[in-house]
């Protein structure tokens, strides 16, 4: 029966019954406590009736879950239960939400005195570190009031599912920054403009403070007065981010995959270019071309590009980087930034994709992004303490240096490259774009 389902009985009921078994026990010895025990028995029995009546006199609390259609990977999710008491007395509440599988929190509960008519909000945060569909189960309230022999049970908000899509709430964070001009308070550099802006926009009266080179003097002579040309940047480049989606991928940090490190940063450097007025697009590659997303910056963009890299996953097959080179050249017209992320442990990972890269830096400005190792960073920092972690030491020594002569290797066929932890990779990825510009290479 319903009622049975929703009703416990407490540890509290359990602790007195056994302290009235004392006394009976004790009776033996004691007539007197014969007659004790008889009266508590009873007291205990009106006692249960009274808290059975106040409990199930009215259903009075409600529970509600707030939290976002989708929630953002990779980051901390707010996620909101509102609870309200309409009892006319003060009740003690437990509170276990059944949050999705994927979590694995097993002791996720709270505890709360709720006054009479009085609501309370209780806040979590969830951070999940692979995309797709999770699902919350119910909320679980167990209410006892002061005399807490018995606890009943409500249930709220049964089975919901959100999606859990790439990080919305970084590219939020660096939209607002850079809308209030505050980015370099996230580790974007001031880079200042070199040269001259590519795109003739208007002529203006000189005012103090113009470069001198932009005066227009067929202009000053027509109008008698000083006379500038202004500049603006070259607008409506091409920006693409070219994801990786083979085995290099799928190594982890902090819960999290390096795609879907490389998934955010393009979600946020999208967003960025669009904003500097350039356009942005998708392509995700593995043994084929997964997502092409032709370049654009008209409105909905953004959204074409969260669609396109919520499904995106790793393969364990090595990357096919000939039919990556083919898709550029036969369907990127235009001259494009191309940024690539993918993942390369020394030279000779680097040796067999090499002639493709070398081919498109010949159509396109490309930029190779890597990871380090951070496993090895934190050994290198270490002290070593016997000839076992000298040796160690000494190899990953190695592979530090093999990720920096990649580096080296690629800038001497022009290549541009960021090597960098996967926490630092989307700020260091916007410095390189905002440097490119600035150079007026794109």
């Amino acid at each position: 029966m319903k009622f049975f389902r929703s009703l416990y009985i407490s540890p509290r009921f359990f602790a007195v019954l056994v302290g009235i078994i004392v006394v009976f026990i004790l009776g033996f010895s004691f007539p007197l406590l014969v007659g004790l025990g008889q009266m508590l028995v009873m007291a205990l029995l009106l006692l249960l009736l009274l808290d059975l009546l106040l409990l199930y006199k009215q259903s009075a609390v409600t529970a509600q879950r707030i939290c976002a259609e989708k929630l953002s990977n990779g980051d901390d999710n707010e996620i909101l239960i509102r609870l309200k008491n309409d009892y006319n007395f003060s009740i003690d509440v437990s509170v276990i939400d059944e949050i999705p599988h994927q979590f694995q929190l097993r002791n996720f509960l709270f505890k709360e005195h709720l006054p009479a008519g009085q609501e309370k909000t209780l806040q979590y945060f969830l951070r999940p570190v692979r995309r797709g569909e999770y699902e919350f189960g119910s909320i679980n309230v167990y209410v006892n009031t002061v005399l807490g022999l018995f606890v009943r049970r409500y249930e709220a908000d049964k089975s919901k599912i959100v999606k859990v899509y790439p990080s919305y709430l970084q590219l939020r964070k660096y939209e607002l920054y850079a809308i209030s001009n505050r980015l370099t308070e996230l580790g974007i550099k001031k880079i200042r403009k070199i040269g001259l802006q590519q795109e003739f926009e208007q002529i203006k009266e000189y005012v103090q403070g113009d470069d001198l080179r932009t005066i227009n003097w067929k202009a000053t002579a027509r109008k008698n007065n000083l006379m500038t040309n202004q500049y603006t940047d070259e607008k409506a480049q091409h920006v693409y981010s070219v994801i990786d989606k083979g085995r290099v991928m799928k190594m982890p940090f902090k819960g999290m995959t390096l795609l879907d490190y490389a998934i955010n940063a393009s979600l946020v450097i999208s967003n960025i270019a669009i904003q500097k007025s350039d356009k942005a697009g998708i392509i995700t590659f593995n043994t084929k071309i997964s997502t092409l997303l032709a370049a654009d910056n008209k409105q909905g963009q953004m959204t074409k590009v969260l669609e396109n890299l919520y499904n995106q996953k790793t393969a364990y097959q090595e990357s096919d980087y000939e039919a990556l080179f083919m898709t550029l050249r036969t369907q990127l017209k235009q001259r494009s930034l191309v940024l690539l992320y993918t993942n390369f442990e020394g030279l000779a990972s680097l040796e067999r994709q090499i002639s493709y890269f070398k081919g498109i830096a010949k159509q396109h400005l490309l930029v190779v992004i890597f990871f380090e190792n951070t496993e090895l960073k934190t050994l290198l920092d270490s002290r070593p303490t016997d000839n076992e972690e000298v040796y160690t030491k000494t190899i990953a020594q190695k592979f530090a240096y093999e990720k920096k002569l990649v580096v080296r290797e690629l800038a001497k066929y022009g290549i541009h490259a960021i090597l960098t932890a996967p926490e630092n990779l989307t700020v260091n990825t916007i410095n390189k774009y905002l440097e490119l510009k600035a150079r007026n290479l794109i």
